[in-house]
């Protein structure tokens, strides 16, 4: 296993001391394993295409650990009050559809693994970031300032949830050939 895909399951190993700290509340503490997660999304796709890494397992496991570090992170802050739940169903379902996809493709007549497109690295940043300021926000802002950070972090996730919609539509349209030659 190559450099970038050990980066990749160093990030899912994450999630459950992610998930420790979120459930017991230590913001400061979540919002930095979160980051750090997150960070190795960034260093993953780096390496793997300066040293010529990319692999089929890459491309998939690379957006696997995406999707469950960041989904986790919005249950809990579904749970916090400041994700809506139908911010998270459009999360869901759009995580559900390209996985879909990209199961169909990869049982097609010569195994098409779909990578992601420039769309899908923009709503996982901008997921990142709306994750990374609720958690940072929370722990350090000011008790008097919870009504602001928790205002923020809602519209932020309305935001992401329209452009989760728009590269999901995106992902869904540009590789529409693959639902038309399933079986």
């Amino acid at each position: 296993m190559n450099l970038p895909n050990k980066l990749t399951m160093l990030r899912v190993l994450l999630i459950p001391v992610f998930m420790v700290c979120a459930a017991n509340r230590w913001m400061l503490a979540a919002g930095i394993i979160f980051a750090a997660a997150s960070l190795t999304d960034y260093f993953d796709g780096h390496l793997a295409r300066k040293n010529n890494l990319v692999t089929d397992f890459g491309k998939f496991a690379d957006p696997l650990a995406d999707k469950l570090l960041t989904t986790t992170a919005f249950l809990y802050m579904l749970v916090d009050g400041v994700c809506d739940p139908v911010v998270l169903a459009i999360i869901l379902a759009r995580e559900f559809a390209v996985s879909g996809l990209r199961m169909v493709a990869a049982g097609a007549p010569g195994g098409k693994v779909i990578a992601a497109n420039m769309w899908g690295k923009v709503k996982t940043v901008l997921q990142m970031v709306t994750i990374i300021y609720y958690y940072f926000a929370a722990a350090l802002a000011d008790p008097a300032d919870a009504m602001a950070v928790g205002l923020i972090s809602q519209v932020l996730c309305w935001l992401v949830a329209a452009v989760t919609l728009i590269s999901g539509v995106k992902y869904l349209w540009d590789n529409r050939r693959f639902i038309n030659t399933a079986k």
